[in-house]
């Protein structure tokens, strides 16, 4: 490995300026994993006389070229990209810049205590991991959090992804109801938190489409932890799962921002609360910024993001592949993340 330090992303706490989360953002994209990265592919970062709209606007045009291989296939899921076989050495290199830049992991959750727990969407398999992930991080104590949500959309799930859903043998019962992303969350939270039936369901009227939207809300029954007469019953927070409407329907369906959005519009989250948002790692950059720029800047959130530990939830089935090309794209993910907040920063 290169011995690259870890490069951290700001988190949006309210005593953070604007001047600590512009500079905590070039940082990210002038650090020495980004910078080797592009001269591997033969090119080299500007110097620091660009500014920082510049610097991303370089960046961006760079990884356009180079690491968009989702481009290059159409309009696809990430899933459907067929795999880019890379040099070996800049393979290796790619892999140690996304650990540093954090894109692999798992990293440890920063805090404790949070206000909100949100889980994104995705991939249908990843829907179920990562609801599994979130209640265990509740059921053993490592978090704590007022209010659950899952994350997600109208997205049709496509037949590959209903032949890769895997639940564990101990969730008897626990079907799919559905044919949506949203289903899969729905599905996620139902096996994981063993809540079978929600207490309140709201949904848009007609047809689904980009305008659609959704709201089911569970109380999960209180959980039993530790043995014999240590053992102790602890209560769970309320967890919703929302479907997100596009703010663009006429041209795109909801994407990560969309959902942030519309969870913060039926939440009304306070300045100054903890959010903690849970993905794949391979997501984080991209998602966190994209949650500081509507989460943070919108509502005074301070936010963290985290990865899902999929070696700890056996009967999953497999984490997403993430070889060295889908860092690359999710790096470029990132950049146009950071594009976007630099923007709406003025």
């Amino acid at each position: 490995m290169s011995g690259y330090q870890p490069v951290p992303l700001p988190t949006g706490a309210g005593a953070t300026s604007r001047t600590d989360l512009v500079a905590g953002l070039t940082g990210w994209a002038r650090s020495r994993p980004l910078r080797d990265l592009v001269a591997a592919f033969g090119a080299e970062l500007p110097d620091d006389r660009l500014p920082p709209d510049g610097l991303l606007g370089w960046l961006d045009d760079f990884s356009a070229r180079h690491w968009d291989f989702r481009s290059r296939h159409g309009a696809v899921e990430r899933d459907e990209v067929g795999e880019t076989v890379l040099d070996p050495a800049v393979a290796e290199l790619v892999r140690s810049a996304a650990e540093a830049l954090g894109l692999a992991g798992p990293r440890p959750v920063p805090g404790r205590r949070y206000d909100h727990l949100l889980v994104l969407g995705g991939l249908a398999r990843s829907c179920l991991q990562r609801t599994a992930y979130a209640a265990r991080l509740l059921d053993t104590g490592f978090v704590e959090a007022g209010e659950v949500a899952a994350l997600g959309s109208f997205r049709p799930l496509r037949p590959v992804e209903l032949d890769r859903l895997q639940l564990p043998a101990d969730r008897p019962g626990t079907r799919l109801d559905g044919g949506y992303e949203v289903d899969a969350m729905d599905l996620g939270v139902r096996a994981a938190f063993g809540c079978p039936t929600s207490v309140e369901q709201r949904r848009s009227a007609g047809e689904i489409d980009h305008h659609s939207w959704s709201v089911a809300v569970y109380r999960p029954a209180p959980v039993r932890t530790g043995a014999g007469p240590a053992s102790r019953s602890v209560a769970r927070p309320v967890v919703r799962v929302l479907a997100a409407p596009s703010t663009e329907p006429k041209t795109r369906r909801a994407h990560t921002s969309d959902t942030y959005h519309f969870w913060a519009g039926e939440l009304r989250p306070a300045a100054g609360d903890r959010v903690l948002v849970l993905t794949s790692q391979l997501y984080v950059p991209f998602q966190h910024v994209d949650a500081l720029r509507t989460l943070s800047l919108g509502y005074g959130c301070e936010v963290d993001t985290v990865g899902l530990d999929p070696d700890s939830l056996p009967g999953y089935g497999p984490a997403e592949s993430s070889g060295p090309d889908r860092y690359l794209q999710e790096i470029r993910s990132a950049i146009r993340s950071i594009r976007n907040l630099l923007r709406v920063l003025g």
